[in-house]
């Protein structure tokens, strides 16, 4: 029987703010930043009003003196704000496939150009004010665009001396015919190419757990040995694989993300069509991408041996355990072409998921690597849940959202910002944060003096419990102890009694997330045995955890593991 120390749990409820008495907790993890901005004077919001990202330092806008049709140029004027002296500010532009540069702006390095488009950058020494940069462009191809501008304190990698800004456009080809924003929820896949320079292969996947449970309608594609006995049926069959090309904070730079093309996986598939050139559109057949490959093979018998036509549909969403929705709540969707007069076994190939939906993608793809080491007995998220009675993890994201970075309590969703998913240290941090409140059962720690919080810093015993678990659970999925932001930036938090730079503590969540690792790896052999722990008693600290919680389930509190929180500056 779970435990908790508390006269009135707070029903999944906590301090979003300094002295604020909210009916939802809002939890701004991601933005852990680095070092209080000098006399606290720093007010340019990255984001928007509602959200938990805290106020910078630095700040950026992008914007278009038109919206230019494929053939026509516009000029692109990039103010960047400063609150505070940055002796080396890192500005970073890049532009989508869709728009080229022309002309060159003054001290801006000669853009590169990839799948992703073009990308230029520029070191400045800033000063309070506002320094203003303008570019030429010109619009080549007609569909959603999105540019995007980036500026960070290259000596100081932190949330709060960074702002991104995006512009988005869908361009026409005629002349006035060109619209503000983007629509991508649903769209055909991108078309494919070779793996260019920097490509990775992905990273392998060791499942530790069973894969996320199908959709009620879904049904497993089929292996190689029952296709082949299908085909003999006149079943028809259509195969391939699902990947995406994304740009990648880790391993990347404030200059330049690293480019990456991954197999998607355990993605929610569906084969639709016409079985008759008569008849309307169906669902054929329904399954999912392989784990770690993301090959799929769906089959259908027609009454005849033809297929009229089908086409395959990727959503967003893994069986019934995670998924990621725009603004509205829908699924992000992915199509291929339309097959006509299929029989037999169809190989697609490798299918590209659409670029403008590429960081829901990343998002998705990324919680399947928690999902295999997640640390749960059964095939839920977190042990308290049993199977059958399983709560998803949801994640909202849309291009040029400014709706983030934060886990919300009462709707159990995590809200990422328009760039956020490209760090997925970021996303798994706040899903680190929902895993927590499924662990709870729907109870959350009375948090103070955690709005702002930085990561190196002290803030509460318990602000250093929530955050540091959240920043452990993403150095636990990576094996790292580095932190990666969304636009590249980057800060290692390994450290022992020597460091500087990181205070010392339980109230410090850098510190309290490298002993969480260290106990895990080091004493308890993986984490399972804590998340079934804290899935039966509740914590407000990490002294609770450790002192407390772990001799009472049989978890090491000795000399090795105190020696370990002493390593970390952490005392008991």
């Amino acid at each position: 029987m779970s435990r908790i120390r508390v006269t009135k749990p707070v029903a999944l409820t906590a301090l979003a703010g300094v002295g604020a008495c909210l009916a939802i907790v809002v939890v701004p993890s991601a933005f852990a930043g680095t070092t209080t901005p000098a006399g606290g004077t720093c007010t340019i919001r990255p984001t928007e009003k509602n959200s938990e990202a805290p106020l910078s330092c630095l700040g950026v806008t992008a914007s278009l003196d038109h919206l230019p049709a494929v053939g026509e140029q516009a000029t692109l004027t990039v103010d960047v704000q400063a609150q505070a002296d940055v002796k080396h500010a890192g500005l970073s532009i890049q532009l989508p496939p869709a728009l080229r540069m022309t002309g060159k702006e003054s001290g801006l390095a000669a853009p590169t150009t990839d799948t992703f488009g073009q990308r230029t950058s520029r070191t400045l020494a800033l000063t309070p004010g506002t320094h203003t940069v303008k570019l030429k462009v010109k619009a080549v191809a007609a569909g959603p665009a999105q540019i995007q501008a980036d500026i960070s304190d290259i000596d100081r990698p932190d949330p709060r001396r960074a702002g991104h800004d995006s512009v988005e456009l869908t361009v026409g080809k005629a002349k006035g015919s060109s619209d503000k924003g983007v629509s991508v929820t649903k769209a055909d896949a991108s078309p494919v190419h070779r793996p260019g320079s920097g490509i990775r292969p992905a990273r392998p996947v060791t499942p530790k757990a069973p894969a996320p449970g199908h959709a009620s309608t879904a049904s497993a594609a089929a292996s190689p040995r029952a296709n082949a006995a299908a085909t003999s049926n006149a079943r028809v069959c259509v195969g391939g694989a699902f990947r995406n090309r994304f740009q990648s904070a880790e391993g990347g730079s404030w200059n330049g993300k690293a480019n990456r093309d991954e197999p998607v996986s355990n993605v929610n598939i569906t084969l639709w069509g016409k079985p008759t050139a008569n008849s309307g559109t169906q669902k054929l057949a329904t399954g999912m991408t392989g784990n770690g490959d993301g090959k799929f093979n769906l089959c259908y018998t027609p009454s005849s041996s033809v297929i009229s036509q089908a086409w395959v549909e990727f959503q967003t969403q893994a069986g019934r355990m995670w998924s990621v929705v725009d603004g509205s709540g829908r699924l992000y969707a992915t199509a291929t072409y339309s097959l006509s007069n299929i029989s037999g076994n169809t190989n697609l190939g490798n299918v590209y998921a659409n670029e403008g939906q590429s960081r829901a993608w990343h998002a998705f793809d990324t919680l399947n690597k928690l999902w295999w080491n997640r640390g749960s007995t059964t095939n839920c998220w977190a042990t308290s849940q049993q199977d059958g009675h399983c709560t998803p993890i949801t994640v909202q994201w849309y291009p040029g959202s400014t709706d983030g970075t934060y886990w919300t309590t009462n709707e159990d969703k995590i809200h990422l910002a328009d760039n956020d998913p490209d760090s997925e240290h970021t996303t798994i941090h706040e899903a680190g944060h929902a895993l927590m409140g499924k662990l709870y059962k729907g109870w959350w720690p009375k948090v103070s003096n955690c709005s702002p919080h930085y990561v190196n810093r002290t803030s509460s015993t318990s602000c250093g419990w929530t955050e540091g678990f959240a920043n452990a659970v993403a150095f636990h999925t990576f094996k790292d102890t580095t932190y990666y932001w969304g636009n590249g930036s980057s800060m290692n938090l390994a450290n022992d009694r020597s460091t500087n730079g990181i205070d010392p503590g339980d109230a410090c969540e850098a510190r309290v997330a490298t002993a969480l690792v260290d106990l895990w790896s080091q004493v308890d052999g993986g984490w399972l045995k804590s998340n079934t722990m804290m899935s039966r008693t509740w914590q407000s600290s990490f002294r609770e955890y450790f002192v407390t919680d772990r001799p009472d389930y049989g978890l090491d509190s000795g000399t090795t593991a105190r020696n370990i929180l002493y390593n970390h500056t952490i005392q008991y």
